[in-house]
């Protein structure tokens, strides 16, 4: 038995479209040509697919059966094609991209990206230690999204891409979410859980040093920590939306800045001179022009 794509093809069209003219029309063919295929279709399979003692040919039971698994062959046929078309030229099978804000904040690329590159495999880390500049370097990853700070490596290239809010937050059993407001000097009574990478490096971290430090590579870790009672941190406000709401975390407002949100930058960055391809270009080009942003406390966005 050796049918092919083409023999597929005219007889899923046909049945779907009532008539071998009609698939004829569809597939730019002459309806001769259809009819053909289909004749060396039901040779090859020995049954009768169609029902030709009408005006238009009407499916046989068997071929009714037949019609499902054909489609779905066939389906899988043009899937493979298609595949195949997308690995054609510069365009690579997989992209890595880490990132260590909220995954929220870049859904709606991904999501374009799935529609645009459907057969492109992508990689999502997130830096347990926090520096994605490190693995978009090492070439472990084609892209990052990160927070912002200092001194990037030469070899890199970044833009920003907006701008989140830092909350200093504990649970709400915490001694320090009895108070209304809050000063340094309060905090730094108590232990400060600190995401590993940005214990120094954000902007307004020193002040924010006290003598009893617990760190961890994760942010989700953090979370946990904070859950427990074991201290307060510094977290992306879009992070623990959820928390917040429900009371189980409380935000300590500070004393220091009482009308005034922790404002980071976001980039986007990837390798100055290495060689892309056109998928990694076009995620690329869209991270750039997606705006990362929420409503600060006077509900205006954070990139005004």
């Amino acid at each position: 038995m050796r049918y092919s794509i083409e023999q597929l093809e005219a007889f899923v069209l046909s049945a779907q479209l009532g008539s071998f003219s009609a698939a004829a029309r569809k597939l730019g063919k002459t309806q001769s040509t259809i009819s053909f295929a289909i004749a060396n279709l039901e040779a090859d399979f020995g049954v009768a697919l169609f029902d030709r003692s009408t005006r238009n040919p009407r499916l046989t039971v068997k071929g009714q059966k037949l019609l499902i698994d054909a489609a779905a062959l066939l389906e899988r046929c043009l899937s493979l094609e298609g595949h195949a078309d997308n690995l054609v030229g510069d365009t690579v099978a997989a992209l890595t991209l880490a990132i260590e804000v909220p995954h929220r904040t870049v859904m709606r690329v991904l999501s374009e990206f799935a529609q645009k590159f459907p057969y492109i495999d992508l990689a999502i880390r997130q830096p347990m230690d926090g520096d994605v500049s490190d693995l978009v370097l090492k070439g472990q990853a084609e892209l990052g999204v990160a927070f912002s700070q200092p001194n990037y490596p030469q070899d890199l290239e970044f833009q920003q891409v907006g701008k989140l809010i830092m909350v200093h937050v504990v649970h709400h059993n915490h001694p320090l979410s009895n108070n209304d407001q809050v000063s340094f000097a309060d905090m730094n009574r108590y232990r400060r859980l600190a995401f590993t990478a940005h214990t120094t490096k954000l902007p307004s971290t020193e002040y924010l040093r006290t003598t009893q430090t617990w760190e961890a590579e994760s942010y989700f870790a953090i979370l946990e920590m904070v859950k427990a009672g074991l201290g307060w941190a510094t977290l992306p406000r879009q992070l623990i939306l959820s928390e917040l709401e429900q009371g189980e975390l409380i935000e300590l407002q500070i004393d220091a800045y009482p009308f005034t949100d922790w404002l980071v930058g976001v980039d986007l960055i990837w390798e100055r001179k290495r060689p892309s391809s056109r998928a990694e270009r076009w995620l690329r080009d869209q991270l750039k022009n997606n705006q990362i942003y929420e409503l600060d406390r006077r509900g205006q966005s954070t990139i005004r």
